[in-house]
C-alpha cells in the first residue's frame, strides 16, 4: 500500500487565486506518487467526511507519511485532523506552510498563538517558508524538524514570457483593495496594476489594466518587472502585511518568476534573500526612489536577471521546490 499521502482540503468559499498555492502542492505531490485523500466540497459534506470517513481512512495507514497543508478548514477542525493523524493511524505527520495567524499578528481564526504553536508542535516534521520563518518557529519553541521551502512552486500552462526590450516597465497584480500605498504612488515611471478593488483616485502614473483569472493573468503580464510591495507607505512597507513579508513567502512573487518576470521587491522581506542570490530581480528600500533604480538598470544587466528568472520558473512549473522540501524531511 502506498505510504505517501497528502489531505486535500477543498475551501467552501472557492476563491481561485486564494487556492492555488495549496491545489498546486496536491497536484505536484499527487504526480510525486502520493496518494490524495479527497475531501468533499459542501461544508456539510465535509463535516460528515471528517467525523466519519477520515478515521476509517487513517486507521487504514500503519506506516508513511501524511501531509497536511496547515492551515486547513476550522482551527477546530485541523486539531481534530492532527489528533486522528497522531493517535489513530501509524503515519508521521507532515505540515506544509501557507500561513501562521499569529505572524500574521491579525484575524481571529486562533484564539491566541500558544494553541497555534501547539498545534504546530505536534508534527513530526515541518515545511517552513524560508529561514527566516524557520529562525521564528524554532525561537517560539517548536522542536517539530523543521526545512525550508525557498519559494513556492507555480503550475501555469502560459508559455514563459519572451525577452523584452528593456524600457523600465513595472506591473502590480493583486488584490488591489490592500495595496494601500498606491495612494501614495508618485513615480514617474508608469505602474501598470491588474486586480479587483481599484479606485478611480490614483495619479495619471498608474494605468489600470483590469481583472484576469489566475490561469488568464499571466499571459497579460507582459512588462520588465513585478512589484511586490505591503501597506500604506512608499518609503517602507509597513502594518501588518509589511510585517508579515519579513517571515512569509507571498505567492505573487511566484507568480511573477513563474510568468518569467524578475521583481522588484522590499529590502527586508524574507523573500528579498532568494531575489538577490538567485538575481531575479531588485531588493530595494524604498519605492520613492524607483525611477532611479528602473533607470540605472542597462540591457544588460536585465538580460542576465531574464535568463535567471527563465531558469528559476522551468524549476517552479516543475513542482521543484516543493518535492525537495517534502522529501528532505521523508527520505
Amino acid at each position: 500500500m502506498n505510504s505517501n499521502y497528502i489531505l486535500s482540503w477543498h475551501e467552501s468559499v472557492k476563491n481561485t487565486a486564494g487556492s492555488k498555492a495549496k491545489d498546486d502542492v496536491t497536484e505536484i505531490l499527487g504526480n510525486d506518487g502520493f496518494k490524495v485523500i479527497d475531501t468533499p466540497c459542501g461544508k456539510i459534506a465535509k463535516l460528515l467526511y471528517v467525523y466519519l470517513v477520515l478515521p476509517f481512512i487513517f486507521m487504514m495507514i500503519r506506516k508513511g507519511n501524511i501531509v497536511i497543508q496547515y492551515p486547513t478548514g476550522t482551527p477546530r477542525i485541523l486539531k481534530h485532523i492532527t489528533f486522528m493523524v497522531r493517535n489513530i493511524s501509524g503515519a508521521n505527520l507532515i505540515f506544509v506552510i501557507h500561513d501562521i495567524y499569529s505572524l500574521r499578528r491579525f484575524g481571529d481564526d486562533f484564539h491566541d498563538s500558544e494553541n497555534e504553536l501547539a498545534l504546530l508542535n505536534k508534527a513530526d516534521g515541518i515545511v517552513s517558508h524560508n529561514s527566516h520563518m524557520t529562525a521564528w518557529l524554532k525561537n517560539s519553541g517548536i522542536t517539530s524538524r523543521i526545512t525550508d521551502l525557498e519559494i513556492f512552486d507555480y503550475l501555469t500552462p502560459n508559455s514563459i514570457q519572451p525577452l523584452r526590450d528593456y524600457t523600465g516597465s513595472l506591473c502590480l497584480a493583486g488584490n488591489l483593495k490592500k495595496a494601500y500605498f498606491l495612494d501614495n504612488f508618485n513615480a514617474r515611471s508608469p505602474l501598470y496594476i491588474f486586480g479587483p478593488g481599484s479606485n478611480d483616485s490614483y495619479n495619471n502614473n498608474i494605468k489600470y489594466m483590469g481583472v484576469y483569472s489566475p490561469e488568464e493573468l499571466p499571459e497579460h503580464l507582459t512588462y520588465n518587472f513585478g512589484l511586490i510591495w505591503e501597506g500604506s507607505n512608499t518609503d517602507t512597507c509597513n502594518g501588518a502585511y509589511g510585517e508579515y513579508t519579513k517571515y512569509n513567502n507571498p505567492h505573487k512573487v511566484s507568480l511573477y518568476l513563474s510568468t518569467g518576470l524578475p521583481v522588484i521587491i522590499w529590502k527586508q522581506a524574507a523573500l528579498a534573500d532568494f531575489v538577490t542570490k538567485n538575481n531575479v530581480g531588485i531588493a530595494i528600500d524604498s519605492l520613492n526612489n524607483i525611477d532611479d533604480i528602473l533607470s540605472n538598470v542597462d540591457d544588460e544587466q536585465y538580460r542576465q536577471m531574464k535568463e535567471n528568472t527563465d531558469r528559476i520558473a522551468q524549476k517552479m512549473r516543475s513542482g521543484y521546490y516543493i518535492k525537495k522540501a517534502v522529501h528532505s524531511l521523508i527520505d
